[in-house]
C-alpha cells in the first residue's frame, strides 16, 4: 500500500510539472527523478507508465520520456489543412453540373435542367416493366460485362450502319459514357477538341480526365470543318467530341454533307470522334448518326436512354471498333464492373414493348408544342434578345443576350425573380463571345408555367438593364 501510494504521489508531482512544459518537451530522467523525490527506480517507472497510459506523455526506450501532443479539444473543429498539401492540384470543378441537377425550390420555375417533367416521364410503364422484368429467370444473376445481349443488340439496330452488339458496351448513362471516352481515348494532359458552346457536362469530365478542351467554333449548321481541320493542325488533338444532333445547347445538327466532312478531316488527322448523341429520341427528325457513316472506327458512338426516360433510368451504350473498344471495356469493368441487371433487365422490357413508341411519340408532341410556346414568348416579351435558330426538337432554346448585358447579374436576378436559366458561360471551354442564356421548355410543369417563367426572365432583365 505504502508502494501504490508513493506512485500515486509521484505521479501527481509529475502531472503539475507537465502543466508547465510544452508538447515535445523532454521530461527530467528518470535517475533525476529517483534523485528529486528519494523514491526507487520501480516508482518512477510505474509514475511514467501511468502518465503514458493516460496519453500524456510518450516513452522512447533508451532515449527518455516526451510531453504527448495535446489531442484537439472537442468544443474544436478538425483540422483538414493537410489535405491540401496531400491532393495537389488536381482540382473537379463541378459547380456547373450541380446546378443543372439541382430541383428547383418551392415556387421557382425551371427554365433550366436536362430531364423531362414528371408528368412526361412514363413512370407507371417502367413500374410496370420493372415488375416484368425482375420476375426474368437471372434477373438479379451477374450480368454480361459488357450489357445484355439483347439490349446490345437493340442499341446496335437503333445505330444503324454495319454496327453489331458486339461493338456495344452498356454503362451507366451518358456522362458515364463521356467519362470513359475521354479516359480511353486521351493520355492526361493532351489536349480534346470541343465544339463551343458545348454541354457543360462533357467539360467537366475532360478537366475530370486531365484533358485540355480546345474550342471549335460552330455555326448555325453546326461545327465548321475548316476550323476543325486548323484546331487538329495547330493542337495535335486525337480527339473531337461532337453532339451533331439537336446540339446542346445551341439546338445545331449537321447536314449529311458536313458529317462527311468532319469525318473526312478526322480521318486525315488520325483522330477519334466522340459522337454524343444524346437526343436522339427527342425528335423524329433526326438523321442516322454519323457512326453509321463509319467503316474504320473513327466514330466512338454515345446513346442514352435517359433523357428520354428518367434521370434514374441511368443505361446508355458505348459503340466502338477496334483496341479503342478494348479500352473502354477495360475502363467499364475497372470502374464499375457492370451495369445492375435488373435496371438493363426493365430498360429492354420497356423499348420492346408497345408502351415505347407510344411515348415517343407523345414526347415529341409535346416538345415542339413546348418549344414553339417558349419561342413567342421569348419574341414577345424579351424582343431585345435574338434566338440562335429553332431547333427540329431537343429541349433548349440558345438566346443571345443584349451585348450591354450582365449576364451573372441577370442570371442571379431572375433567380430572386422565381425563375431559373442556365447561364451561357458555363457553355464554353474559354472565354465566351457575349452574354448568352440556355433556355429549357422541357422542365416545367406546363404551358402556363413555361409562359410564366418567361414573363419573371423578362422583368428580370428589365430590372437589371
Amino acid at each position: 500500500m505504502e508502494q501504490d501510494s508513493s506512485i500515486a504521489q509521484i505521479t501527481a508531482i509529475l502531472r503539475q510539472e507537465l502543466s508547465r512544459l510544452r508538447p515535445g518537451d523532454r521530461l527530467p530522467s528518470s535517475r533525476e527523478l529517483m534523485r528529486r523525490h528519494n523514491v526507487s527506480p520501480v516508482t518512477v517507472s510505474r509514475a511514467i507508465g501511468q502518465l503514458a497510459a493516460e496519453g500524456r506523455v510518450v516513452t522512447k526506450p533508451g532515449i527518455g520520456a516526451f510531453i504527448a501532443q495535446l489531442p484537439a479539444k472537442p468544443n474544436e473543429p478538425p483540422d483538414f489543412s493537410w489535405q491540401t498539401v496531400a491532393l495537389g492540384d488536381r482540382v473537379v470543378d463541378e459547380s456547373p453540373v450541380t446546378g443543372l441537377l439541382t430541383p428547383p425550390p418551392e415556387g421557382v420555375i425551371p427554365l433550366t435542367g436536362g430531364y423531362l417533367n414528371p408528368g412526361l416521364r412514363p413512370d407507371k410503364q417502367l413500374a410496370a416493366a420493372a415488375g416484368r422484368a425482375v420476375r426474368r429467370p437471372g434477373a438479379w444473376a451477374m450480368p454480361p460485362l459488357s450489357g445484355l445481349a439483347e439490349l446490345r443488340r437493340w442499341f446496335a439496330t437503333q445505330a444503324g450502319g454495319d454496327v453489331t452488339a458486339a461493338d456495344a458496351l452498356i454503362v451507366s448513362g451518358g456522362q458515364a459514357a463521356l467519362t470513359h471516352a475521354f479516359r480511353a481515348l486521351a493520355a492526361p494532359g493532351t489536349p480534346v477538341l470541343v465544339e463551343t458552346p458545348t454541354y457543360p457536362g462533357a467539360l467537366a469530365a475532360a478537366r475530370a480526365a486531365g484533358l485540355r478542351a480546345t474550342a471549335v467554333p460552330m455555326d448555325r449548321d453546326g461545327v465548321r470543318p475548316d476550323l476543325l481541320a486548323e484546331a487538329f493542325a495547330v493542337t495535335g488533338a486525337r480527339v473531337f467530341l461532337c453532339q451533331p444532333t439537336l446540339q446542346n445547347p445551341t439546338g445545331a445538327t449537321l447536314t449529311h454533307e458536313r458529317r462527311e466532312q468532319v469525318l473526312q478531316v478526322a480521318r486525315a488527322a488520325g483522330a477519334f470522334v466522340i459522337e454524343d448523341d444524346y437526343a436522339r429520341y427527342l425528335s423524329d427528325r433526326t438523321p442516322p448518326p454519323m457512326v453509321s457513316m463509319d467503316a474504320h472506327g473513327t466514330v466512338v458512338y454515345i446513346c442514352s436512354l435517359t433523357k428520354i426516360l428518367s434521370p434514374s433510368a441511368r443505361v446508355a451504350a458505348v459503340i466502338a471498333r477496334g483496341p479503342a473498344s478494348h479500352r473502354l471495356r477495360a475502363s467499364q469493368l475497372v470502374e464499375s464492373f457492370f451495369v445492375a441487371r435488373p435496371l438493363q433487365e426493365t430498360v429492354l422490357e420497356f423499348v420492346e414493348s408497345p408502351g415505347w413508341r407510344r411515348h415517343l411519340a407523345n414526347v415529341r408532341s409535346e416538345i415542339l408544342v413546348r418549344r414553339d410556346t417558349l419561342a413567342a414568348e421569348l419574341a414577345a416579351r424579351l424582343p431585345t434578345a435574338e434566338l440562335h435558330l429553332l431547333p427540329k426538337g431537343g429541349m433548349h432554346l440558345w438566346v443571345r443576350l443584349p451585348p450591354e448585358t450582365d449576364e451573372n447579374a441577370l442570371v442571379e436576378a431572375a433567380k430572386r425573380n422565381g425563375v431559373l436559366v442556365s447561364p451561357g458561360r458555363i457553355h464554353y471551354p474559354s472565354e465566351p463571345p457575349g452574354p448568352r442564356l440556355r433556355v429549357t421548355h422541357i422542365a416545367a410543369a406546363h404551358l402556363a408555367e413555361l409562359a410564366e417563367g418567361v414573363r419573371r426572365l423578362a422583368q428580370a432583365l428589365a430590372n437589371t438593364s
